[in-house]
Parts: C-alpha cells; structure tokens; sequence
C-alpha cells in the first residue's frame, strides 16, 4: 500500500491543492502549505517509490535561490506599472468623457450606448490592461443612462461585464504579461500573437448587439433627441476622418522606405496627430469649421490614442520593453490627469496602496507557486501530468480541448492568477512534446481566462458590476422615473450569451491558428535565401582562399618593399620566381667559407 502511494503521490497531491482552493484557503497560502507538506511526506516515501520521488532535505535548501529569482524577475515589474497606469486613468475621469462622448456620437441608432460601452470598453483595455478599472468605471457611468433610457437591464449588465473583460486579452493585459513569463516567451510577441484576436472579439461583441437591434429592438432603443447634447456633425466628423486617414496613407507611402514594416504604426501617428492639431487650432482661433460633436470625438478620443502609442507603439517598434512601456505608460497617465486638474495627493495615495495590494498579491502566489512546484517536480508531477495529456486522443486539438475544459472548468472557482501560476507551467512540456507554439497556446489560454471572469459563481467581472450597481430602487434625477434594482441574477443571466460569444471565439482561435502566428511576421523560403560574401580585399581582389596565379582579371597588388634583411612575408609563395638561397642551419658557422 505505502508502495503505490510513493508512485501515486503526484496526482494526490494535484487533488489535495484543487482541494484546499475550493474550501476556500488563499492561494499563496494553500500553495506553499501543500508544498511544505508533501515535501515532508516525499522526503518519507522516497524510499519506497522505486525512484519516482527524488526530494531530500538538501533540496530545501535550494528555495532561497527559487525566491529570489521571483522578486529579481524584470517582466512582472509591468505589472504594478500597468496597474497604476489604469487606475490613474479611471480616477482621472477619462473613462467618464470617452463613455458620454462616444455615446453622444452612436446615441441616434438602436443599440448606439450599447456600442459605445464595447468601443469604450476596448479602448480602456488598451490604455488599462486591468478588468476591475473598467468595469467599475462602466458600472457607475453607463448603467444609469442604459437603464434611464429603457435597456434591457440583462442587456445592459452583461455588455457593460463582457466589455470590461476586454482587458484580459487586448494588450497590455496582465494576465498576458503572466501567462508570457510563466511560458517563458516574450511579453511583445505575446501581445503582438493576441491583439488580432482581441479585435475579433470585440467585433463579435459588436455583431452579438446588432443582432438583438435588429430582431429585440425594444431591448436596446435609441437615445431620445433630448439626451443628446452635443447636437448633429457626423458630417463634419467623416471629413475630419477621411482627411486624417488621407494624411496617414501619405505618411505611410513616404516613410515606407526608411521605415519598413513599421511605416503603418507612424503613418498612423501622423494622421491622427495631424486631426488632433487641427481641431486644437479650430477651437484656440474661433474658425468653427468643425461642428461641436467632430471637435469633442477628436479631443477626447486623441490623447487615449496616443497613451495606446506611447505603450504598445513603443513595444511593437522595438523601441522599449514591456516593463519600459508600462513606465511611460504610468507616466503619460499621470500627465493625462494633471492636463485635466484632476491629479492630487488622495488619488494619487488610492492609486498607490490599490497598486501595492495586487502588485503583493500577484508575487505571494507566485513565491507560493515556487514552493508547490519544487515538490510537484519533486515526485515527478510533470511526468505524470505530460504523459496524461500527451496519451489524449487527437494529437495537438485533443491536448487542447482537454486543457480549454479544464481550465473553463477551474475559472468557475479559483482566481486567473491562480490557474496561470498552477496550471500553465504543467503544460509546457506536453505542448512542446505535440509541436504546439507556445504563444498560441497563451492566447488560447488567455482567452478562457477572460471566460472565467464571466462564469458564475466566482465571475470577478460580475462581482465589480455587483458592487457598483444600484441594490435598491431609486429615482432617476433626469426623468423622474422609479428604477427597480439590479438583482444579481439579472447580471448572471446577461453574462450568459457573452460567454458563448466567447465561447466562439476560443473555437476560433484553435481553429484558426493564423489569427495568432502573425506575431511570427512573414513566413521565410530557405530555398529563397541567397548568402554573397563580398571580395576579402575589396574592389578587384581575388576571393577568400583563391589565389591569384597570373590569370587575367586583374593584375595582384605590389608587394610592399621589404627592408633589407627582413624575410619574406608568409603565405605568399612566389611562383615562377627563382628561389632564395637556404640560410645556413643554426648552429652551423661557415668558417669563412664563401658567400653563395
């Protein structure tokens, strides 16, 4: 009996963890504790194991050089950098302008505050990277107005849910910052392998509200004419649009020969720089020829769009690193918020502890994922886990249906983090066993993790929403009106379609592999690659380990005067030319014997 658990001990000390999580332990601490624990009970049965099991007390000793490889890890200083970034952002009212502004300008269509909290949503997952910001920040600003104005509230709560996932999965995400450092890939390759896939699922989000405009109109009206404050100038806004993109192809065209595959991203710099000077100089001069709902889009709209460039630009450039691109991110937040008057010493002290909260309780799950993964690989838990998933039928599509349902499964109980610091390093060895890429099975992964922030009964995403969304019936101050409360069950039960949207989307995903290994850049032929050396000595020079015995095509350079009694260079054999009379062997003088 001892015998067969010493060679069993790896999966009872996989569920044992499952075990400890869904009793509702913290991670760090369940992980560190199973560590700690089966280490003693390996240490004991390793003699009974036949080999299975090579943990010894000098093992132990190891865990300080394991820890501090934890806190000297550059890649995870993004994260905090990321998280204050957004939370600056969302206390600094930017969220606010984007969510008003943007709804003014699709308010006239059905679905049109609908739209704009996706749009909003995508451009705050952009410029965040963190869940909890935007959809609080959703939450308290476009729940009021959608229930104010006759949406559906299981509509309203599930896109304002679902767009605020949008954070997990368009760059910069943390949970891709993560999911790269665990799979030890690049954070830029894996932010350039997911954002086709971002975009996708935001259009999908898109195409899910049009449908519902189109066959359940009442559940998503228009604004009525009064809600709209800006008035009409969608006209001048699509000319402001076509100019602008006008001068980004031009640019684009100009700089294609000095900048390369980069030519788009500054071409595009160009042209919505160009918009926001325009519109700059049209309200600083009194020209009035933008009308006032072209003027606010642009004014609004430009400086996140500059802050995505100052971060992701940057990074897809090669002109910074992720860690480097979250400071200056954190930076250009701060710069936002001051431009707006809004920068103080209380936001700026609530931005920091909220930042050190996360920033600490990212590394205790890690620093306890160190612990519970010396053990694990102790008893050969990676052996048993790479042999489970690599004997699954179906070769590569097997291995990932399997892991898709068990980490969708897992995101119904226990925190993202937790599945990135426990789950994903196991799969790393099966994967590279099947010739999965790593990156595409991050994207995959990150994906279903943004599923999980959607599943009951631990979805964050629906817990932020819960917070912020009204318990108890209230009078709307703008139309008099008694607006019933949101009930918990209204915010489950409009998550659901999104999480079959996203359901879509990881099919997508596997499916199609291309939405992912564009990151790779083009494929190379190596029957295309052609390798010329130029000539050793320059112009007219024979090639490398080619001598030049007299031939025709170019006569060999003068042999520079050698001093007298210096000998003759080495390696350059004069052919033809009368040989040099042999010195006397040393140590043998010539005794006055005549000179040759």
């Amino acid at each position: 009996m001892i015998e067969l658990i010493a060679m069993e001990l790896a999966p009872i000390m996989f569920v044992s963890l499952i075990l400890f999580l869904l009793m509702g332990y913290p991670a760090a601490f369940a992980l560190s504790a199973n560590g700690l624990l089966f280490f003693v009970i390996g240490v004991w049965l390793a003699p009974y194991s036949n080999g299975v099991i090579t943990l010894d007390w000098p093992l132990l000793y190891t865990m300080p050089q394991r820890l501090w490889g934890v806190l000297s890890n550059e890649t995870l200083l993004a994260i905090p950098f990321f998280t204050f970034m957004g939370l600056i952002l969302e206390r600094s009212g930017m969220a606010e302008d984007l969510l008003d502004t943007v709804g003014q300008l699709f308010g006239p269509i059905r679905g049109g505050v609908a739209f704009a909290v996706i749009l909003v949503g995508a451009l705050l997952a952009a410029t965040t990277g963190v869940v909890a910001a935007s959809v609080i920040a959703m939450g308290l600003i476009s729940l009021p107005v959608m229930l104010r104005y006759g949406y559906d509230r299981r509509m309203a709560t599930g896109v304002i849910a679902a767009s605020g996932t949008l954070a997990q999965i368009i760059p910069p995400s943390l949970v891709l910052i993560v999911l790269a450092d665990q799979l030890g890939r690049s954070v830029g390759d894996m932010y350039r392998g997911a954002l086709v896939p971002g975009l996708v699922l935001t259009g999908m989000y898109i195409g899910y509200v049009a449908m519902v405009a189109v066959f359940r109109p009442h559940a998503v009206p228009a604004l009525p004419p009064e809600a709209r404050t800006l008035g009409r100038g969608v006209t001048s806004l699509l000319v402001a649009v076509a100019a602008a993109g006008a001068i980004a192809y031009a640019s684009h065209l100009w700089l294609q020969g000095s900048q390369g595959a980069n030519a788009d991203i500054w071409g595009a710099t160009v042209g919505v720089g160009a918009a926001y000077l325009y519109a700059l100089l049209d309200r600083w001069l009194g020209w009035g020829t933008l009308s006032r709902l072209a003027a606010q889009v642009i004014m609004v709209l430009i400086p996140p769009l500059a802050l995505i460039f100052l971060v992701l630009g940057t990074i897809f450039l090669g002109i910074a690193t992720p860690t480097e691109g979250g400071a200056m991110g954190a930076v250009g937040a701060l710069l936002l918020a001051a431009a707006k008057g809004r920068l103080g010493m209380p936001m700026l002290t609530s931005a920091l502890v909220a930042t050190t909260r996360l920033s600490s309780f990212v590394l205790f799950i890690l620093i306890g994922a160190r612990v519970f993964s010396l053990t694990f690989y102790g008893v050969n838990g990676h052996v048993w886990v790479e042999s489970l998933l690599t004997s699954v039928p179906g070769g590569q599509y097997g291995f990932l249906l399997v892991v898709n349902l068990i980490i969708f499964v897992l995101g119904f109980f226990i925190d993202f983090f937790e599945i990135a610091f426990i789950i994903v390093p196991l799969l790393i060895a099966p994967a590279q066993t099947l010739g999965i890429d790593l990156i595409w099975l991050g994207v995959i992964i990150g994906v279903n993790l943004q599923t999980s922030f959607l599943t009951p009964p631990f979805g964050f995403a629906l817990f932020y929403l819960r917070s912020v969304a009204a318990r108890a019936p209230y009078v709307d101050k703008v139309t008099g009106r008694r607006i019933e409360a949101i009930r918990t069950a209204d915010i489950y039960r409009g998550a659901v379609p999104f999480i079959a949207v996203q359901v879509v989307m990881i099919v997508l995903v596997v499916a199609v592999p291309g939405l992912v290994m564009r990151y790779q850049g083009p494929a190379v032929d190596p029957a295309d690659v052609r390798i010329a050396l130029p000539p050793a000595g320059g112009a007219g020079a024979p090639a490398l380990g080619t001598p030049n015995f007299g031939a025709p095509g170019g006569a060999a350079p003068a042999a520079p005067e050698a001093a007298p009694g210096a000998p003759a260079p080495l390696g350059r054999p004069s052919l033809g030319a009368p040989a040099p009379a042999a010195p006397a062997p040393l140590g043998q003088p010539s005794f006055g014997a005549p000179a040759p």
